[in-house]
């Protein structure tokens, strides 16, 4: 995998070796923020092998993503904010010239505390010029529950998923849960994604196979990544298991000093219960081993079945985001 020269910037590939720059610079934006996508772990985990690149711009750092020849930003520069604003034109301008139309060139996944950050700056005469030249649009949100709902599931609010969970208990007494061992797990947990394929797909109907094709093998990739580079990305994950099978894995990591987030799960399509068995499991072992008060689940990538369970927990908050476009 070769850099990209554009603009007089050079866009290295983003490997695994780009983990400390990539936090030197997270460092000065955590406090702040607790959108999920703000981490080394979940970009490299999600992104292609082949897709992600990176430079430094105006002293903050510029994640950009190759699809089809056309560059985007999976997230907005980072870096002490008065540096950012600068950065985020000039990262423009190479997106417009490497690509065949302005409308690809976007950053995405911007976090309210950029978008703020926007109008803080916007006495200046230059970045009202630039608020005129730039469409700011919401896309999805992230749900953020306090770790000690997901784990006490207290009142009515949670009577259905106590009685999922205890009703799980029940049905599988031989249960248990293991912390993710990448090496010992690997073939366990490839099988059971496979089979999760393989089963959801007797249910799916023809006009959703393509997308479902696609976003599979995308997700097959991502945890073939978490699995190869656990140790290196110093993430947490366990694996449920039921008479020495998998029937289930998790994984998630700390993303600042109050919040954690949950980047990936899986459960065996027909184990009922084991999606909400594992999550409970999971949000006490992330409270207690990383002393958190908040549990970021992500976003529900547009997905209407994804987001009703995601509401179903209750949110304390829900955090928005951003895509920005320039406009014609």
């Amino acid at each position: 995998m070769t850099e990209l020269s554009i603009e007089g910037y050079h866009l290295k590939p983003f490997t695994i070796e780009t983990k400390s720059l990539m936090e030197s610079y997270l460092k000065y934006i955590t406090s702040d923020v607790d959108v999920s996508d703000y981490s080394f772990a979940a970009n490299f985990i999600w992104l292609s092998g082949t897709s992600g690149f990176y430079t430094i711009v105006n002293d903050t750092f510029c994640l950009f993503n190759l699809a089809g020849g056309e560059l985007s930003m999976l997230l907005p520069p980072i870096g002490k904010v008065e540096n950012v604003n600068d950065a985020m034109m000039i990262c423009f301008d190479i997106m417009n010239k490497n690509n065949s139309s302005i409308t690809s060139s976007k950053i995405e996944y911007v976090s309210s505390y950029f978008v703020q950050s926007f109008i803080e700056y916007s006495e200046d005469a230059d970045i009202f010029q630039a608020l005129d030249s730039y469409i700011i649009e919401k896309k999805n949100i992230d749900y953020v529950y306090l770790a000690d709902d997901l784990i006490n599931l207290r009142g009515n609010s949670y009577a259905t998923k106590r009685n999922e969970i205890n009703k799980f208990k029940k049905n599988y007494p031989n249960i248990s849960i293991e912390m993710l061992n990448p090496e010992a797990h690997y073939n366990g947990i490839l099988e059971l994604t496979n089979n999760w394929v393989v089963n959801r797909m007797k249910y799916l109907p023809n006009v959703d196979m393509d997308t479902f094709i696609d976003g599979i093998n995308w997700e097959r990739a991502a945890i073939k990544r978490t699995l190869h580079y656990f140790d290196k990305l110093e993430i947490l994950g366990i694996v449920l298991k039921f008479d020495e099978k998998i029937v289930g894995f998790t994984v998630g990591e700390k993303l600042n000093e109050k919040t954690a987030s949950v980047i990936i799960e899986k459960t065996d399509f027909f184990t009922l219960g084991a999606a909400q068995y594992i999550f409970w499991e999971f949000s006490k072992i992330l409270r207690d081993t990383y002393n958190i008060t908040f549990i970021n689940v992500g976003d529900d990538m547009g997905l209407e079945n994804l987001k009703k369970v995601k509401m179903s927990y209750r949110p304390h908050t829900l955090l928005p985001k951003y895509t920005i476009y320039q406009k014609i």
